[in-house]
């Protein structure tokens, strides 16, 4: 087992990180920006490395500076989270010839399911359900045009570097076509240095559903059922639960062995991602693969009872997985409560927090790095907790988060949690008829005003 684990990351998910290695026995070491110098995470971790400025491209995108941290600390291996580095083929590969052991895939298995277009064509080998498409890269706006007409519209542009929602655009007819890719294609060079498109069939008010999957070093990989993260705006989640309304016991069987055959095609070590799509006809298809622990991941730890980040730590040590699949024996839904103002289109709020009040009780679990007099930066992800709650059905899993969300106070910012105190009594929410479309239509209806807080209000 490592001795020392140096965290490539900030906020919740380093803290996260960091809790479980102190109940493993493992020493820790911090990393941050100068803008997280009051993080939590640094104050918790046993040691702690600054190594850069405030924005993430001089800090936490540095190989070189986390690196030196962890050579200087002696840190035996690495663990990256999610976002920044957790899915950068160089940086586990750096690690590895650091003798450093990078907790996640292996830069294969990154460059395999990273690109896009590579893991669909692997997928189709492995015979996994995907979306048709065309072969690969979209090769010219001819071959844009027979791919089209030959899936029919509306069809879906994305590039194959893409990720968070970005470089995709839809096509609903053919005279649209020409100017959007062209368009799609500078956006993705611009964000992402690669201009590289493929094209899918859209498939109209789907499902986003997903597989958590845990693979060893000797070839074991078993699944833990499924997420549903469909209620999106913008492709990015905003509430995740565990069993999916939409789900049937066959369907949970079809899509986990589908999940369990994506990771074994390329010999995937770790915890991570396999999403789908899943049309109103309960065919699904796969998307893509997260190679990297996810940030709904507590969702699926409260319901099958599984601490994912130390089997990821376990599993990066050598330790082989239990062999067994896991189903889920509660239910659990997870509210991302983001510095956002959810009435002004969910503009960032970034700023001090000058009061805050956690909820509690059973079946609630906070994961956060906030506290009363921190200050929230402007430059990161906007996610500043994870509120999830737990229950024996569903009904009282959404019952007992509304009532969490009315406890929790977050003051001198905005924040989302009026979002969802609406979201968790709307009514086509509660009986689960919801897709990724659902936030097209949905509508904050009155202001819930997030109330003062004093010491007469909590008590």
């Amino acid at each position: 087992m490592f001795k020392k684990i140096l965290i490539a990351n900030r906020g919740e998910i380093a803290l996260r990180v960091i809790r479980t290695c102190n109940e493993m026995g493992i020493k820790t070491v911090a990393v941050y920006s100068t803008a997280d110098k009051d993080s939590l995470h640094v104050r918790f971790a046993d040691e702690a490395v600054c190594i850069g400025g405030p924005q993430s491209k001089d800090s936490y995108l540095q190989i070189h500076s986390i690196m030196a941290a962890a050579e200087i600390t002696n840190a035996d291996a690495i663990h990256p989270g999610y976002g920044f580095l957790s899915e950068n083929a160089r940086f586990s590969a750096a690690c590895r010839d650091h003798n450093i052991k990078f907790i996640g895939a292996t830069p294969e298995q990154i460059n395999a399911m990273g690109d896009k277009a590579n893991a669909k064509a692997t997928m189709i080998k492995a015979g996994v359900p995907t979306v048709p498409g065309s072969e690969g890269l979209l090769q010219s706006l001819d071959d844009a045009r027979k791919t089209a007409k030959r899936i029919g519209y509306p069809v879906m542009l994305k590039a194959t570097a893409g990720g968070g929602g970005k470089g995709m655009q839809i096509v609903w007819e053919e005279e649209k076509l020409e100017a959007t890719l062209r368009k799609t294609m500078q956006e993705a060079q611009a964000a992402f240095g690669n201009d590289g498109m493929y094209m899918e069939k859209y498939i109209e008010e789907p499902r986003h559903i997903e597989i958590q999957v845990m693979g060893d070093q000797y070839g074991n990989v078993v699944h833990l059922s499924e997420r549903d993260c469909s209620v999106q705006r913008r492709h990015q989640k905003l509430v995740e639960e565990s069993p999916s309304p939409f789900m049937t016991p066959e369907l949970r069987e079809k899509m986990g062995e589908a999940a369990v055959k994506a990771a074994k095609a390329v010999n995937y070590e770790g915890a991570g991602t396999v999403e789908f799509l899943v049309d109103k006809n309960r065919d699904f298809y796969f998307m893509e693969m997260n190679t990297r622990i996810q940030v709904e991941h507590p969702v699926t730890e409260q319901v099958v009872n599984y601490d994912l980040i130390a089997e990821q730590i376990k599993v990066a040590a050598g330790v082989p997985i239990s062999g067994k699949n896991y189903y889920p024996e509660l239910h659990a839904i997870e509210c991302r409560i983001n510095a956002e103002d959810p009435e002004q289109g969910f503009r960032p709020s970034p700023g001090k927090i000058t009061a805050l009040h956690r909820p509690g009780g059973y079946g609630v679990r906070v994961d956060s790095h906030i506290y009363s007099g921190y200050t929230i930066p402007p430059y990161y992800d906007s996610m500043i907790a994870k509120l999830i709650t737990t229950g024996r059905t569903r009904e009282e899993a959404i019952t007992r988060m509304h009532r969490a969300l009315k406890e929790f106070f977050v003051q001198g910012i905005k924040t989302t949690i009026p979002f969802h105190l609406q979201l968790m009594q709307n009514e086509e929410f509660r009986k689960g008829n919801y897709t990724t479309k659902f936030m097209e239509t949905f509508r904050m209806t009155t202001s819930e005003k997030e109330p003062v807080l004093t010491p007469e209000t909590i008590a």
